[in-house]
């Protein structure tokens, strides 16, 4: 049977908002306000709608974590649209295994780590904005790429990147940190996709089709 651990303290809050989304929300709030003074009924009741939405969008809900050896979890939640070996990619020496992760505007945004270890280095491109599920989205959009090594010296790498719609990616680990998988490291504003490269000896666990949640979902198992 598998363990489980929280990789962060849990949220003392019902409904958890990931502070990204603050200002968002209090920017519709006080839009909804205005409105309401105003008199305009229906545009005060679309303002209602969109902050629900707003709020619905950051939500941040606290995951517990596979803690069985060498898991590597998903980094976001979504559909898999790609999965299986690649040779040379962009952010990976030689052949691995690339994991594709499309996220829609109703999935949770908020990015984990997927696997303990330390923060080698971060590139971020600037870029286009194809829509996310497309398969030039992964080199031509804009995106950041965050590659770890773990305790044994395997090499990872997680790329955000920003969709259609996405115009902001947000990344809250530095090179030279120390994280735990599992652990919130970043969140795209408004649907996007995340990409995994793992070593190619990796156990495989996900197919094209797949729904995966951040932090708990198992994409395969190092060996």
């Amino acid at each position: 049977m598998s363990k489980f651990m929280w990789s962060e303290i849990p949220s003392h809050s019902a409904f958890p908002v990931a502070s990204a989304g603050y200002p968002f929300i209090f920017a519709s709030v006080f839009t909804t306000a205005v409105f309401a003074l105003l008199g305009l009924t229906v545009l005060s009741l679309i303002g209602l709608v969109t902050t629900f939405f707003i709020c619905y969008f950051f939500r941040d809900p606290d995951r517990v974590i596979p803690n069985d050896d060498g898991a590597v979890v998903s980094p976001a939640d979504g559909k898999i649209i790609s999965a299986g070996l690649v040779d040379n990619p962009r952010f990976f020496e030689g052949s691995c295994i690339k994991v594709s992760i499309f996220m829609s505007i109703f999935n949770v945004h908020v990015n984990r780590v997927p696997h303990e270890g330390r923060v080698a280095k971060i590139h971020y491109y600037p870029g286009k904005f194809f829509s996310a599920n497309l398969d030039k989205a992964s080199s031509e959009n804009e995106h950041n790429a965050v590659f770890l090594e773990t305790k044994d010296g395997k090499q990872l790498c997680t790329v955000q990147i920003a969709g259609l719609v996405a115009r902001r990616i947000i990344c809250n680990i530095q090179k030279g940190d120390s994280v735990a998988r599992g652990q919130r490291f970043g969140l795209i504003c408004f649907g996007s996709r995340l990409d995994v490269y793992l070593p190619p000896e990796i156990n495989l666990k996900v197919s094209v089709g797949d729904k995966v949640k951040a932090g708990t979902s198992v994409l395969g198992d190092l060996i």
